[in-house]
């Protein structure tokens, strides 16, 4: 049984983690855990951090979530679920290149909040960097959005702007419509993007350190 865990609110989460561990060769000593079908999403995530931080012979803890709109309250959600678990000395915002913390007989703990540590946003947003620079397809998918936005014909938020922009662009791919993680796979993303490259580095000193 591994003794390593990352947490992450769904199937997109843990398909482009594991693509993006796939391409970087990341060691594989960790498990990918969703809260479950039935509950998914950030509040049953931060539900279950303090019931994983129990678990006996756990030597690190992932924790991966969406900013969404308002970065500071997500960061004190988290924050706040670890202080209860027995943490101090927390910092006081996250680290652009991946929270790690450390504490004595207690599990190292990592924070990664999507898409970058700094920006509001969400698992797309990240995504979208994994999009080749030259893409002649991304500015037209700009385009369509942005003109169905101006005619208010959009049925999304626009907190889900570049939801709906990332499967718009997969939607023209060579294989429409193909999920993120396999998107990865078959390099229609680039996963040797700087945040990508990022992402993988956190992994790395979390549970490869």
């Amino acid at each position: 049984m591994l003794n390593a865990e990352l947490l992450v609110e769904g199937k997109n989460d843990k398909h482009v983690v594991w693509a993006l561990c796939e391409q970087y060769q990341v060691l594989e000593n960790f498990s990918v855990e969703e809260p479950g079908e039935d509950k998914g999403g950030v509040d049953a995530l931060l539900e279950g951090i303090a019931v994983r931080l129990k678990q006996s012979k756990l030597n690190a803890l992932g924790i991966v979530l969406d900013a969404d709109q308002d970065i500071e309250s997500r960061w004190d959600a988290v924050c706040e679920r670890l202080r209860q678990a027995g943490y101090s000395n927390l910092p006081d915002g996250p680290n652009p290149n991946g929270t790690i913390i450390e504490s004595d007989q207690m599990p190292r703990v990592g924070i990664w909040i999507m898409p970058n540590n700094h920006l509001p946003g969400m698992l797309e947003d990240f995504v979208a960097e994994l999009i080749p620079d030259d893409d002649d397809l991304k500015p037209k998918a700009e385009d369509i959005l942005r003109e169905i936005e101006n005619e208010n014909l959009n049925r999304y938020s626009s907190l889900h702007h570049q939801k709906a922009f990332i499967h718009t662009w997969l939607a023209w791919q060579e294989t429409p419509g193909q999920p993120m993680g396999l998107a990865i796979t078959a390099h229609a993303l680039q996963h040797n993007q700087p945040l990508a490259q990022k992402f993988v580095d956190w992994l790395n000193r979390l549970f490869n350190a």
